[in-house]
Formats: structure tokens, C-alpha cells, sequence
């Protein structure tokens, strides 16, 4: 059986879905890069985070993040982000409030095997969430945003760059999602946070008086 490597896959899957031009671009910065070293425990992640939060002072707020059954989470203090003096596109800064709900999809899910959730980008992803979500600037400012906030992160270059490439050629997909939920009335912010470990999102935001008003 012929081996077909992550990389070619995911580029074959969405050759159909978007133009040959787009597939050339991302298949490009893909190639960039070796295969990904397996992923850090969610331990040595946040040893990580915390040490280059030390010195960097363009990301505030510790991310801890709670969990509904099913993979959506809740953040239970809020985090924030703004551009260095040199860094220019990402528009103003940005504040998180604490029980923001995210489920990091303003990440297209093709990319979810290769880049976990719990990486060490997943501070920028929660961000990029809340940007995808609240629409306060344009698309470009919120992808722009997340690749500084990766460069803030420490990520290496060129995984920042493939998943900043992911959300610009893909992520209309989630940005237009949130638009049409936000219109329907769907809220991302809660009052009430749940205490049983079964309940799943989808349940528990039927509840009544679970939103900050």
C-alpha cells in the first residue's frame, strides 16, 4: 500500500473545495516544513506558556480553561492581547471576558489532527475565537491578529504560518457560522457555569438565565 503523507492528504481533500490557486499557496508553506514533532502534554505546555509569559507583556490573563462534554470549553478568566509598537494590522487590542465559550473553529477542523487544540497556539486560537465571534474588525485584522499573537507565543515560524494560512484561505467558513448564530440570538458569554461533567454545550445553553444579559 502506497504510504500518502498527512500533508498530501489534507491538500488533496481540499483541492475540490477551493480554487487550484489557494491549494498551490497553502500546499506551499506546508512544504516548508518537516513532519510536526509529537505533541507536548497539556503539563509541559502550560510549563511552557507560563515561562515566556514572564517576559512578554503583549498577552495577559493565564489560560485555564473548563470543559463541557463534549469539545467545547469555557474560559475562566479573561485573557487579553495587544501589537507590539512594531506590529501593525492586527487592529486594537483585545479582551476576552472570562466565561467566553470557544471551540476553536474559527481553526478549520481539517487541520485539528495536525494542530491538537491543546498546542502551544491554542492562547492565539482562543483569541482568534472571541475576534471570529464578537466581529468588531475586519477578518483580516482577526488572522492577523492570531499570527502575532502566535509570534508572542513563541510558535516557530513555520507552524504559525501554515495556520495562519489555513484561517486566511479557509476560515470565511466560521467568520459567516458566527454571523448567522449571533443574528439567530445565540450568546458566547455565560453567567452560570455548569457543574455536572455530563452536561454538553448544546444542553446547557438551552438553559435559562446560563448568559450574562
Amino acid at each position: 500500500m502506497t504510504h500518502i503523507s498527512r500533508r498530501r492528504f489534507a491538500v488533496a481533500a481540499l483541492a475540490p473545495l477551493v480554487p487550484s490557486a489557494s491549494v498551490l499557496e497553502l500546499s506551499s508553506a506546508w512544504a516548508q516544513t518537516t513532519d510536526l514533532a509529537p505533541t507536548k502534554s497539556v503539563d509541559q505546555w502550560v510549563a511552557e506558556w507560563k515561562e515566556g509569559r514572564r517576559t512578554n507583556k503583549d498577552l495577559s490573563g493565564p489560560l485555564d480553561l473548563r470543559r463541557f462534554q463534549d469539545p467545547v470549553y469555557i474560559l475562566l478568566n479573561p485573557i487579553s492581547w495587544k501589537a507590539k509598537p512594531t506590529e501593525s494590522g492586527g487592529g486594537k487590542p483585545l479582551q476576552v471576558p472570562a466565561h467566553f465559550v470557544t471551540d476553536f473553529a474559527s481553526i478549520p477542523q481539517i487541520f485539528w489532527s495536525i494542530f491538537p487544540t491543546d498546542g502551544k497556539y491554542a492562547y492565539a486560537a482562543v483569541l482568534h475565537d472571541y475576534a471570529y465571534w464578537e466581529q468588531d474588525r475586519p477578518k483580516t485584522e482577526a488572522d492577523t491578529m492570531f499570527r502575532q499573537a502566535m509570534d508572542d507565543l513563541r510558535i516557530t515560524d513555520r507552524q504559525a504560518s501554515i495556520l495562519y494560512k489555513a484561517v486566511d484561505l479557509f476560515g470565511s467558513t466560521a467568520w459567516s457560522t458566527n454571523a448567522k448564530k449571533k443574528a439567530a440570538g445565540e450568546r458566547r458569554v455565560l453567567a452560570k457555569l455548569p457543574e455536572d461533567p455530563t452536561i454538553s454545550w448544546n444542553d446547557w445553553k438551552q438553559r435559562p438565565g446560563v448568559f450574562v444579559e
